[in-house]
């Protein structure tokens, strides 16, 4: 069999593997999707398995209506946005600062970036718990806000150093021979080539905010003050599931998330490529 005629062979089983996993992939958001439309007798028949019939919309009005789910909603939105900026800030100036700065141990600081990236925030939640109790930021979206730099600042630092990395120097160089300060150059030639990877380190250290359930559950206690994922928990009441509020919930959580990955997607595997390769 002659290379081309194997070629053209080829394609159509690689797109019925492609379509196959995409499948497996975007089934279980389709599944959610229905579920949320269906009501309380269609959740126990298989008539509507697949689309209910007719498809209603109580569980979003008596989720926004009857549960505190407006005001978790809000909170994510302010703790996923005020630490994702702060990581990205400090993440950012670091990465810099590793990938371009001369200075004794800086081989060893990078190392420890990545150790501490590796290290998971279950084992961190006691000792920051204790300290944000110290600070008296316990039981408030400050404290959320303080602590989750703790794992997000890492990778944007980690993420951001490779890119750095693969910028040439020379451009830096010439704009310090112009004139410019360190600061300068930074702010006028670095950081908007490096766009695509501050968006892409960003993106990630919002879903990270976005997601998280441990810390959320631990430092808040108010009913008011909780994010969606601890929010969303509380639908489950031993062994019994509140289905139409979960799967509602649940799209509801998913819109942000899904609609930063479509706007930004272009940028985000821009900069986890360029961020990939150093020299």
């Amino acid at each position: 069999m002659s290379p081309r005629v194997l070629g053209r062979a080829q394609g159509p089983v690689a797109y019925a593997i492609l379509t196959a996993l995409l499948l497996v992939v975007v089934f279980p958001f389709y599944w959610m999707f229905v579920s949320s439309l269906k009501s309380e007798e269609q959740m126990r028949t298989l008539t509507a398995m697949f689309w209910p019939s007719p498809a209603v919309l109580d569980n979003y009005r008596q989720l926004l209506g009857k549960t505190d789910f407006g005001a978790w909603y809000g909170n994510s939105i302010v703790v996923a946005l005020s630490s994702t900026f702060v990581a990205t800030a400090i993440g950012t100036l670091g990465a810099y600062a590793l990938a371009r700065l001369k200075f004794f141990g800086r081989a060893f600081m990078a190392s420890a970036t990545l150790i501490t990236y590796l290290v998971p925030p279950s084992i961190l939640f006691i000792p920051l718990y204790a300290q944000i109790r110290n600070l008296g930021l316990a039981d408030s979206l400050t404290g959320l806000i303080a602590a989750y730099p703790s794992f997000t600042v890492p990778f944007v630092t980690w993420l951001l150093m490779g890119y750095f990395e693969s910028i040439p120097e020379e451009l830096e160089e010439a704009a310090m021979i112009d004139g410019a300060t360190r600061f300068g150059a930074f702010r006028r030639i670095i950081l908007p080539l490096a766009t695509p990877g501050v968006l892409a380190a960003a993106l990630f250290a919002f879903t990270q905010a976005w997601n998280e359930f441990l810390y959320a559950l631990v430092f808040i206690t108010n009913v008011k003050l909780r994010t969606l994922p601890v929010g969303l928990s509380t639908f489950i009441t031993g062994d019994v599931y509140g289905w139409g509020f979960l799967m509602a919930g649940a799209v509801l959580t998913t819109l942000p998330v899904i609609a930063a990955y479509t706007y930004l997607q272009k940028y985000m595997v821009e900069g986890l490529t360029a961020g990939s390769v150093k020299g």
